[in-house]
């Protein structure tokens, strides 16, 4: 009996887009971190705040978009039709995490132009730390996707 079998095949290319963007992200995550963990009395840059929760929205926004365009989740699935329900569910976060870090980086700017009172920094560096960890739970689950896929691709997980 003939079994037809899918590959996924890797594009090195690719790869290498998402080592950088990768990089890049979690460096933004750890300046925004930081920003906001400053004690009160240290004076929290407001401006430069707003300013790397904008660069981390734009490059969350890439992050997703490359997941997304270069069929990140499709290949998984075709390749294991029994996890399609578990990729679909993780590319469906992705507006939703998205949209978070948006309101995040509107409440950053209103405090910049004193649209909202300052006591409301804390507010925004304990939203931004819950957003951190939803980000990062989601990203582990993706991680745990592909490795899963690779593995019955290869058959590694026995």
């Amino acid at each position: 009996m003939v079994t037809a079998q899918r590959t996924l095949t890797i594009n090195a290319a690719f790869l290498l887009e998402i080592k950088e963007d990768n990089r890049e992200l979690r460096l933004l995550l750890d300046d925004c971190s930081a920003l906001l963990a400053r004690p009160r009395g240290a004076g929290v840059e407001l401006r430069r705040v707003s300013q790397q929760l904008g660069k981390l929205r734009d490059q969350l926004a890439m992050h997703f978009s490359l997941e997304e365009a270069y069929g990140y989740f499709d290949d998984a699935i075709d390749v294991a039709p029994r996890l399609s329900r578990q990729a679909e569910c993780l590319k469906s976060q992705h507006p939703r995490l998205f949209v978070a870090l948006c309101d995040l980086v509107e409440e950053a700017e209103q405090l910049l132009y004193h649209e909202r009172p300052p006591l409301e920094l804390d507010d925004l560096a304990s939203g931004f730390a819950r957003f951190q960890q939803q980000l990062q739970d989601h990203e582990a689950q993706e991680d745990a996707l592909i490795v899963q896929v690779f593995n019955e691709e290869i058959g590694g997980g026995d």
